[in-house]
């Protein structure tokens, strides 16, 4: 079984928060050398570190390299990091993952080496936000991928937007392609609970939502609330501002299983009404036939749904595990095919959304097992060729076999 190693720490200084997260890692390859009998390189790994590292990351860069010769690294800031358990907010932190994946198995991308050759299955992408059209080049990336999948998330930060890939680049996308014998598997889970039925939009103006169902959209949005007039702004205003509006393109599901948004489905912002043309506006572009639900967050419901994407993934797992044991011996346990992880969440989310410090993180390894995980608090969540919002994207790479 090829290791995943993953390392975290947080200091004022970034050289101590590396050195104690290289501390870890090395521990962890000295444990698997004394238990295999061999000494492994590490191939491939992921870096990420808050926004207050943001300034240094090019020296960090070059400290990685320094320490992992002939490593290939990817990676952005956020403006938080995660690690199995562990979230780190609002303070300086860094995050490591590394991995001895087969280099013929990933190949990394940037701007300056892009992701134009055949064999890519899927791709972890890192995008600044800021870039025009993100959302339309993440689109065109996912065709060049045989499964167009794609997983990652928008870099997020109060000061510079970076990523990594052999370099550290502003703006467009990075990231890294896998073949597919690579096994992974991925799941997107929602953070919004639907308070009104699926309708159907059946005439749009970009961002401006005319009507659902063959009637003036206003009207509809009001009645879904439970909001007889909008007389009394004072008393409204607050329920609008609280409420999302889940989008999904015509022939894709909307909900899903117990009542829940699907896959498919994003969740956007309410940014404006018009009672003129008894409209309103969401921030998305909205066409003919996209299914709409209004929404609200749910803390209840986004645990819900981590805790069964979860599942989902260890099923999964467990169903390519052998069918019998040897007698006296405990079944297999799927986690232990599970290599290595990344989570992408929104930086809504996170142990303030969830109750308590590091809550999200804790579901997370208490749903899927204590595997070594690393991850980002983001400023978009990517999934197929998507970009979500309150949402978390979960990767696992999982063993051959």
């Amino acid at each position: 079984m090829s290791p995943f190693c993953s390392g975290h720490a947080a200091h004022p200084d970034w050289r101590m928060a590396l050195a104690m997260a290289v501390a870890q890692v090395d521990a962890q390859l000295d444990a698997h050398r004394d238990a295999q009998g061999e000494t492994v390189s590490p191939t491939l790994g992921w870096c990420y570190f808050t926004d207050a590292y943001a300034p240094q990351a090019e020296t960090l860069r070059a400290a990685l390299r320094s320490r992992w010769p002939g490593t290939d690294w990817v990676g952005c800031v956020g403006v938080g990091v995660a690690a199995s358990g562990v979230e780190y907010f609002d303070e300086p932190a860094l995050v490591l993952l590394l991995s001895t994946l087969p280099r013929h198995g990933y190949r990394v991308f940037s701007g300056a080496h892009p992701l134009n050759t055949p064999g890519a299955f899927a791709a972890l992408v890192h995008a600044d936000p800021s870039t025009p059209d993100v959302a339309g080049l993440i689109h065109e990336l996912s065709e060049r991928t045989d499964s167009g999948y794609l997983f990652g998330g928008l870099a997020a930060s109060r000061s510079h937007t970076l990523t990594l890939a052999n370099g550290v680049w502003e703006g467009g996308l990075s990231g890294v392609a896998f073949g597919a014998d690579v096994p992974l598997l991925s799941r997107v889970t929602q953070g919004s609970q639907p308070v009104g039925p699926v309708r159907t939009v059946t005439a749009a103006d970009r961002h401006v939502v005319l009507e659902l169902d063959g009637q003036p959209a206003l009207p509809q949005l009001l009645a879904d609330l439970g909001i007889a007039d909008l007389d009394n702004p004072r008393a409204v205003l607050p329920r609008l501002r609280a409420t999302l509006v889940g989008l999904s393109d015509a022939g894709e599901t909307l909900i899903g299983r117990g009542g829940q948004f699907g896959t498919d489905t994003r969740v956007r912002h309410l940014i404006g009404l018009d009672p003129g043309r008894r409209a309103f506006a969401v921030a998305d572009m909205v066409e003919p036939g996209m299914r709409l639900a209004f929404c609200q967050r749910d803390v209840a419901a986004a645990r819900r749904d981590l805790v069964r994407i979860c599942s989902e993934i260890r099923e999964e797992v467990a169903e390519a595990l052998p069918a019998e044991t040897v007698p006296g011996t405990p079944p297999a346990d799927p986690a232990r095919r599970i290599l290595g992880a990344l989570y992408i969440s929104c930086s809504g989310r996170g142990g303030p959304h969830f109750g308590g410090p590091s809550a999200e993180l804790q579901i997370v390894r208490h749903a899927l097992g204590d595997v070594p995980l690393a991850g980002f608090f983001a400023a978009g969540e990517i999934a197929r060729h998507h970009v979500y919002g309150y949402t978390g994207v979960l990767t696992v790479f999982v063993a051959p076999g």
